[in-house]
């Protein structure tokens, strides 16, 4: 009855090694799981930079607002007849 016994234990044993450090146990799912957050989290930023990307090329596809306010800002131009003012911070 003893032998039964010691030999249920170590099975016991075995499976829970098994269970937590063994292929594909828990530790590993854990960190899998984990990098498929991060990994979906990523996927969600680059998603939203997508939607805002799409949505400033249609603006620049449909209007021309979206284009003269574009051309001001990183251009520096100015329409005729205005007078283009620069401020300059002391250093």
């Amino acid at each position: 009855m003893r032998a039964i016994a010691i030999f249920l234990f170590v099975c016991v044993l075995i499976l829970q090694y098994e269970y937590w450090w063994g292929e594909a146990g828990q530790v590993e799912v854990r960190a899998l799981q984990d990098q498929i957050a991060a990994q979906q989290a990523l996927n969600q930023q680059l998603q939203q930079r997508n939607q805002q990307l799409y949505a400033e090329v249609e603006d620049l596809r449909q209007g021309l607002a979206a284009v003269e306010e574009r051309a001001r800002g990183d251009l520096g131009m100015v329409k005729p007849d205005e007078t283009f003012y620069q401020l300059v911070e002391k250093q």
